[in-house]
């Protein structure tokens, strides 16, 4: 598994540019890692999926609600990172009125959950492979702080833990 002072694997991911004219919007456009995160610092968050009860009433919610707080602290940019596809992510973007403060990113084929050792396995549940629910602190793709639920839990990797580690990391 993943652990602090590692750097985040060389993987593709996708998001999905909306934009608000007529013309097609552009997505789903790759997110090549660790480019995408050179000379960046990023609160990331991953959770098990778009449009399920916990990561939709709380864990979304709860970075949108504190992103100015975040980027007041020293964060560039925050990622919410799923185990869906690019045109599911922007749906749920849309769904939850997200706009610019969270960066919506899939990892449709669950790569950066194997990479990073932090796979959940609900096939017997019908979901297949998922991402764990989990919060890091990203500093030029390398791993600051790593905030990992139990299975189950939703205590540790919300908005209000990284905006403190944040806080901590940057004195």
């Amino acid at each position: 598994m993943i652990k602090i002072g590692d750097k985040l694997p060389a993987v593709t991911l996708y998001d999905f540019l909306e934009v608000e004219t007529e013309a097609c919007p552009a997505g789903p456009r790759a997110v090549e890692l660790p480019a995408a995160l050179a000379n960046k610092t990023i609160a990331f968050f991953a959770l098990p999926g778009a449009f399920t009860p916990t990561c939709s009433a709380q864990h979304l919610p709860g970075y949108v609600e504190h992103a100015d707080a975040l980027r007041a602290a020293g964060v560039d940019e925050i990622w919410c990172v799923s185990v869906n596809d690019a045109f599911v992510m922007a749906a749920w973007a849309r769904d939850q009125r997200v706009g610019d403060k969270v960066r919506m990113i899939a990892d449709g084929s669950a790569a950066l959950a194997q990479a990073t050792g932090l796979v959940l396995d609900l096939v017997d549940r019908g979901f297949g492979l998922r991402s764990q629910r989990y919060s890091m602190l990203l500093v030029d793709g390398q791993v600051r702080a790593l905030n990992v639920e139990a299975p189950g839990k939703f205590e540790v990797s919300n908005a209000e833990t990284l905006l403190q580690q944040v806080k901590q990391l940057s004195k």
